[in-house]
């Protein structure tokens, strides 16, 4: 059961219609996003063939063979179902929406890609400089970097939190001793360790989140000291010791919830600062190794193609669209979340 504060929060942040409006249709896309494969991908969602169905989608390779054809390996469901079409002996084949995966090359004999849209083709937002469509780079890049971005933001406020807590709940020497060595490790150059990780190692997934934690958990060690700081010199902080709670009982239970306000109110910026510092290094060629999914990397592609408008177009409206959301969706939960709404002083 939600208390009163909350419902009143929630109420303030539905009354923005600019920034939940955001949340709704990010939270839809990204939802999208987690099945993606349902609406863009080469392999069939259903197959039909001589009475029994086939469910390629998320199931194992399926060779050519199953179906009469004459090679062993993966079946190319797109000739599949234009030759039962042709057939017509009742067997046919149910293609997703877009039926192009994130790493295939789509290339033809009488033009080099990248191709411009075409309905004809179901290429609907054209291809890559090398024949890989579109739509399905972007869907793909766009499941990656919001899954990158909240991963980086949980493990950074995880660290961030506690030694943030621990600075402005004990403060002294403690406190100083931290202060000095947040601001030595602030001064090292984030891009320049990058760069050296990815001239001795492929730069993966999780290579990168790990840099990137390590370098970005201050930004919220800062906000969390002084919060604590405030909270604990509040009368039920000295209640709570007065009636004996230990130190992680007095930050776990009341001061933690009193800093929630805080710690809400940066996630929306936190994701899109992830988005962000993942397109940035996969544009320098610093990011996720090709041929993964990125936005980074199709950017690239686009300033280097000009004449192919479609590819920098698409790309740089999805970046727009995706981080002006995630903007909205934090001015109206700072908003919904101003003690200054719902506090009276007397």
């Amino acid at each position: 059961m939600l208390d009163p504060q909350t419902i009143k929060q929630w109420k303030r942040f539905k009354s923005i219609k600019r920034g939940y409006w955001s949340f709704v249709i990010l939270m839809v896309l990204l939802g999208l996003s987690l099945v993606a494969e349902l609406f863009v991908n080469s392999r069939a969602l259903i197959v039909s063939f001589e009475g029994k169905w086939h469910f390629p989608t998320y199931a194992g390779v399926i060779p050519g063979e199953t179906f009469g054809l004459d090679y062993d390996y993966e079946t190319n469901y797109r000739e599949l179902k234009q030759q039962f079409k042709d057939a017509n002996e009742g067997n046919w084949v149910l293609m997703p929406l877009v039926p192009y995966n994130a790493f295939e090359n789509d290339l033809r004999t009488d033009r080099f890609p990248p191709y411009p849209p075409s309905l004809e083709t179901q290429h609907y937002l054209g291809t890559d400089s090398t024949g890989r469509d579109i739509v399905a780079r972007l869907m793909y890049g766009f499941r990656i970097a919001m899954g990158f971005a909240l991963v980086l933001l949980v493990c950074s406020y995880a660290a961030g939190i506690l030694v943030g807590c621990a600075m402005g709940y004990w403060g002294g020497a403690f406190d100083l001793l931290f202060q000095r060595l947040i601001e030595i490790w602030n001064t090292i150059p984030f891009l320049y360790v990058i760069m050296i990780v990815a001239s001795v190692v492929v730069p993966s997934f999780w290579t990168l989140v790990t840099v990137m934690v390590i370098f970005g958990w201050t930004a919220m060690t800062w906000n969390m000291r002084t919060s604590t700081y405030k909270e604990k010199a509040r009368e039920y902080v000295d209640a709570a010791r007065a009636l004996g709670a230990g130190h992680s009982r007095v930050i776990g239970v009341h001061i933690l919830p009193n800093t929630i306000s805080v710690i809400v109110t940066f996630i929306p910026f936190s994701i899109a600062s992830g988005v962000a510092s993942l397109t940035a290094l996969d544009f320098l060629g610093f990011g996720l190794p090709p041929p993964t999914p990125s936005w980074g990397e199709l950017l690239s592609q686009g300033t280097n193609n000009l004449e192919s408008g479609w590819i920098v177009g698409s790309v740089v409206l999805a970046i727009v669209a995706v981080l002006l959301m995630v903007t909205y969706i934090g001015e109206a939960i700072r908003e919904a979340f101003d003690p200054k709404k719902f506090t009276y002083y007397e």
